[in-house]
């Protein structure tokens, strides 16, 4: 039986989706309509590193970041094939949106575990 490492990339994409789809609307909603409109005040900044240096917060913040970058690659990576019908560079657009979110999910690790 031959394995394929499509089901890797298509179950980040999926984690990637449902991350982005919980969380970011709400995120979303709090820092650009609740804090603006004064419904709630807004977190300290030294209250907000305190958090943000918790590991369990490191790692949701890299987790979520991380997701989503591979979600755009795979969603990215198709669009390319699909609507645009360049399936002669199959390799070439793979390596480019694959290695594109490594190289963002690299970059995102270094920022989360270099907070204060």
């Amino acid at each position: 039986m031959k394995h394929s490492k499509d089901v890797v990339f298509w179950s980040l994409f999926s984690s990637g989706g449902t991350v982005a789809a919980l969380f970011f609307p709400a995120l979303a909603g709090l820092l650009l309509v609740v804090i603006p409109a004064g419904w709630i005040e807004p977190p300290a900044h030294a209250d907000l590193a305190r958090r943000a240096g918790h590991p369990v917060a490191r790692f949701a913040l890299f987790a979520a970041i991380g997701l989503a970058a591979f979600h755009w690659a795979h969603r990215f990576r198709y669009t390319l094939y699909d609507g645009l019908q360049l399936y002669h560079l199959y390799g070439l657009i793979a390596t480019i949106c694959y290695g594109g979110a490594a190289v963002l999910t690299v970059a995102a690790a270094w920022v989360v575990w270099s907070l204060p």
